[in-house]
C-alpha cells in the first residue's frame, strides 16, 4: 500500500506551521526529501499487514428498538460468551461502549467515532470472557466521555430508573442505568474525572475507580494517560470486588500500569471483605462539604451515613485536605490541555509511549471528527477551544506546572491517609438533576454537565482507589458517599464499603427496577 503523497501546498503548510521560510529551491527540495522518508512508511504498512493486522470476527448485536431501551441506556446488545467456566459464570455484563469488543460497532457516544468496529477485544473484555462472563451488549456513554451528566450522547439522552425525567450522571451513563434498573448483574465503566462514581451516585449503585494503572486500560478509548481508568459499576460491594479479582493485574500492554504492578495487584479482594473493620479510622473530609452548589441535605446526609461507622468499631473524625478544593484546577488543566493534545490532535493515542495502539481506530477517528466537528457535543468543543488556545499560546507551560503540581497533590492525601484508613465525602453535591431542555452541541447546557466533578476529579490525577457507595435517598433521590484509600489499597477500600453496606441492610433498588 502506497501512503498519499505531498503536494507543494502541504509542504508550504507545514513549513508555516513550523515557522521555516522556504524559497522555490528548498520548498522543492524538502519535498523530494519527504518523499523519501514516506517509502518507510509505505514499507511499514505492507508490513504491518502482513504481521499484525488483526482479522475482525463475526459476532451477532443488535441495535435496540425505542420500545426495548425506554433508559436509551443500550447502545448495541449482544450475547457474547467463550463458554469458559469461571466466577463470572451466568453473569450478564454490561460494557461501556468506550471499551473494544471485537465485532461490535462502537460509537463512544460521538458521530466522530459511530460506524468503527474494533478488531480486539480490549484486555478487561478478554479477561470477562475468560472468567466466564456473558457479555450482554454495549452501554450508551456521553461523547467522547466528556460530560458528568447524560445528555451529550449522539445516541439521545440516557434517562435514571429513578425519575426517567432526570440525568442518570455520566459518562458511564447507560452502565450506572441499566445496572439501577437491574437489567444486567455487573457493568464495566470508565473514569477520567469521576465517570464510574458520578453515574454510581446519582442511580444508587456502587461504583469503583480502582488505583490508577490497577486495571488495564489496554482497547479502551483514551482520553490522557495519566488519568485514564478503567472499573466496575455492581449493585453489591461484594461484586466489585468479584469484577476487581477478575480484571486487576498487568497486560503487559499498558503504559499506565507502573513496572511494580505483577506484585501489587495479586491480592483477594473478595477475601478482604471480612466485615471486621473494627479499630479503622474513619476520617471525613472537611473540603468535600460545602461546595459549590452543594446540598445542604446531601452534606447532611454523607456526615449522618459516615458516623455509622462508630457503630461497628470504627473511630470517625474530622480530617482537612486544603489541596482537595486546589485540585480540581489541576485537573481542569490536566484534562483540557491533555484531552485536547491527546484525544484530539493524536487521535486517541497520541505519540511517544510504548504499548498497543489501535491504529485502525486512529485512522478512522482522524476522518470522522472533522467530517463531523459541528455534531460533537459542546463538552467536546469547549475543551477543544481551550485546551487548542492554551496549548499554543502558552506552548504546553500551564499543563507541564498542573503536572508538576500533582505530586503535592498527592501528597496532602497520602498524609492525611497516614492519619486514617479511609477518607469520607460525598460523592457528588447534590442529586440527579432534571435533564435540560435543548440541543447538546449548544453551550447553553454546559452547566448541566459540570460541576458534578468537585470531589471525584482529585482522585483521576492523585490516583488513589475511590468507591461511591448509595448513602440514602434525598427527596427520593439517591445520593452517593465517596470512600478514599491508600494507592493500592483498594482492599481496605472495599472492606470499609462492605461494612458500610451490612450496615445498611443492602442497599435499595430504583422503584419498580428490582433486580
Amino acid at each position: 500500500m502506497t501512503v498519499p503523497r505531498p503536494s507543494a501546498a502541504d509542504i508550504d503548510a507545514a513549513a508555516q506551521h513550523f515557522g521555516f521560510h522556504l524559497d522555490a529551491d528548498a520548498r522543492r527540495d524538502y519535498l523530494a526529501a519527504v518523499e523519501g522518508s514516506l517509502r518507510s512508511y509505505d514499507a511499514v504498512d505492507e508490513l504491518y499487514d502482513a504481521v499484525a493486522r488483526p482479522q475482525v470476527p463475526e459476532r451477532a448485536y443488535r441495535f435496540p428498538e425505542p420500545g426495548d431501551n425506554p433508559l436509551g441506556a443500550w447502545y448495541v446488545t449482544t450475547q457474547i460468551s467463550s463458554g469458559a467456566q469461571g466466577p463470572l459464570s451466568g453473569r450478564a455484563v454490561a460494557v461501556k461502549d468506550n471499551i473494544a469488543v471485537a465485532g461490535i460497532p462502537m460509537m463512544n457516544g460521538s458521530r466522530a467515532v459511530e460506524g468503527f468496529v474494533p478488531s480486539r477485544d480490549a484486555t478487561v473484555v478478554q479477561r470477562l470472557l475468560a472468567a466466564g462472563a456473558t457479555i450482554a451488549g454495549k452501554t450508551v456513554c456521553e461523547d467522547l466521555c466528556c460530560s458528568g451528566s447524560s445528555f451529550t450522547s449522539a445516541s439521545g439522552p440516557v434517562r435514571n430508573p429513578w425519575d426517567t425525567t432526570r440525568e442518570a450522571g455520566g459518562s458511564s451513563s447507560g452502565s450506572g442505568a441499566l445496572l439501577a434498573a437491574g437489567k444486567v448483574d455487573l457493568a464495566l465503566g470508565g473514569d477520567q474525572g469521576g465517570s464510574i462514581r458520578i453515574p454510581a451516585a446519582l442511580c444508587g449503585v456502587v461504583g469503583l475507580k480502582p488505583t490508577h494503572g490497577l486495571i488495564p486500560y489496554t482497547g479502551a478509548f483514551p482520553i490522557e494517560r495519566t488519568i485514564d481508568h478503567l472499573g466496575p459499576m455492581t449493585r453489591t460491594v461484594a461484586d466489585a470486588a468479584l469484577l476487581l479479582d477478575v480484571l486487576a493485574g498487568p497486560d503487559g500492554w499498558d503504559p499506565r500500569q507502573p513496572a511494580t504492578i505483577a506484585g501489587i495487584s495479586n491480592a483477594d479482594y473478595r477475601a478482604a471483605l471480612t466485615g471486621d473493620v473494627a479499630g479503622l479510622r474513619v476520617g471525613v473530609l472537611t473540603e468535600g462539604f460545602g461546595q459549590y452548589g452543594s446540598l445542604p441535605e446531601v452534606d447532611e446526609l454523607v456526615r449522618s451515613a459516615a458516623q455509622r461507622f462508630t457503630e461497628i468499631g470504627c473511630s470517625v473524625s474530622e480530617i482537612s485536605v486544603p489541596w482537595h478544593r486546589h485540585a480540581l484546577d489541576v485537573f481542569t488543566v490536566i484534562i483540557t490541555d491533555g484531552a485536547s493534545a491527546q484525544m484530539l490532535d493524536g487521535n486517541g493515542y497520541g505519540v511517544g509511549v510504548d504499548g498497543l495502539y489501535d491504529p485502525e481506530l486512529m485512522a478512522h477517528f482522524a476522518r470522522q471528527r472533522t467530517v463531523k466537528a459541528d455534531q460533537l457535543a459542546s463538552t467536546v468543543k469547549a475543551a477543544a477551544l481551550c485546551g487548542h488556545y492554551a496549548l499554543n499560546t502558552l506552548g504546553g507551560a500551564s499543563y507541564a506546572k498542573a503536572r508538576n503540581l500533582v505530586p503535592h497533590a498527592r501528597a496532602a492525601y497520602d498524609e492525611a491517609l497516614s492519619r486514617h484508613d479511609v477518607l469520607v465525602l460525598p460523592t457528588v453535591p447534590g442529586t440527579a438533576e432534571t435533564l435540560p431542555e435543548g440541543n447538546p452541541q449548544d453551550a447553553a447546557p454546559l452547566k448541566h454537565a459540570h460541576g458534578k466533578a468537585l470531589n471525584t476529579a482529585p482522585m483521576d490525577i492523585t490516583g488513589h482507589p475511590a468507591i461511591s457507595v448509595p448513602a440514602g435517598l434525598v427527596n427520593g433521590l439517591p445520593v452517593g458517599m465517596m470512600i478514599v484509600g491508600k494507592r493500592f489499597d483498594d482492599a481496605t477500600v472495599l472492606k470499609v464499603a462492605d461494612a458500610f453496606e451490612s450496615l445498611c441492610g443492602g442497599f435499595p433498588t430504583a422503584p419498580g427496577h428490582a433486580a
